[in-house]
């Protein structure tokens, strides 16, 4: 009788703990289709005029546009840099290896963007690239950079040294050594890093906010800033609606990688 009142308390635990994080989903999914949406889940008045409307705004879908270019471009410099110097740290004895990893790891969740934003801006406006995606995409990737080298090494770490002993005996380079041998291996690895790449571009409001000066380019992050009124009211229609084309993405990404690997990572080797 008590294991059954345990397992009745604990059923209903989750399921309103389930029920509360299914909230805002639930908003989420019916909001954009309600002519007069409210900070509250109910049936809404069917409508696509909030979709009509934010797709007559100039900046809506450009600055989708300008977040997949800054997500792809970020992601594309952090996976391959990282391959590149996970590699090397995993396969060359360096006095202090391991030490200088860590510290670049510390180093890089201390010394956030909102720490460094001055220096960066100063930086980046020395270098003319305020006003440029380039200018983003490198911000972001220095930022990123030493977590994915962090994590592709443990990856790294578990790559068979027999499978590249093997490759140098038939001649490979070092390079076609990491491209045909260790890369295929590590794939899952990249893939993880690759996902948390644009993820954390994605929704990254601070850079391309201070790096942008035209509207033309912002991301999707800072256009959903300007559906607020003057007074700092949110316009809840254009905000759900845009929020729910803003998530699509993402959430398809996630499906087709969850498909594809199942996010099932032991080391370098998918099991």
């Amino acid at each position: 009788m008590r294991t059954a009142l345990r397992r009745i308390a604990a059923t209903t635990f989750v399921s309103l703990v389930l029920a509360f994080f299914a909230l805002p989903m639930l908003w989420l999914a019916s909001a954009p289709f309600d002519a007069n949406p409210k900070i509250q889940v109910s049936l809404p008045g069917f409508t696509l005029d909030n979709f009509r409307v934010l797709l007559d705004d100039p900046y809506a879908l450009r600055s989708l546009e300008n977040s997949v270019i800054l997500a792809a471009g970020t992601a594309a410099i952090v996976v391959v840099f990282a391959a590149l110097a996970a590699y090397a740290l995993s396969r060359v004895r360096l006095p202090g290896r391991d030490v200088l990893l860590y510290l670049l790891l510390l180093l890089s969740s201390i010394i956030t963007g909102t720490a460094a934003m001055v220096p960066i801006f100063l930086l980046a406006t020395q270098l003319h690239l305020v006003d440029s995606h380039l200018g983003v995409v490198l911000v972001l990737s220095g930022g990123l950079l030493p977590t994915a080298i962090f994590l592709l090494k443990d990856f790294t770490d578990a790559t068979p040294a027999s499978y590249e002993e093997a490759a140098r005996v038939f001649g490979a380079s070092p390079l076609q050594t990491l491209r045909h041998v260790v890369v295929p291996v590590i794939r899952p690895g990249l893939a993880m890093v690759g996902i948390w790449t644009v993820a954390q571009v994605w929704g990254d409001f601070l850079m391309p906010f201070l790096l942008l000066r035209d509207p033309d380019k912002a991301p999707a992050s800072v256009i959903m800033y300007t559906f607020y009124t003057e007074g700092g009211q949110p316009d809840l229609a254009l905000i759900s609606t845009f929020s729910l084309l803003y998530s699509v993405p993402v959430v398809l990404m996630y499906l087709l990688v969850s498909r594809r690997y199942g996010f099932r990572f032991h080391g370098g080797i998918k099991r």
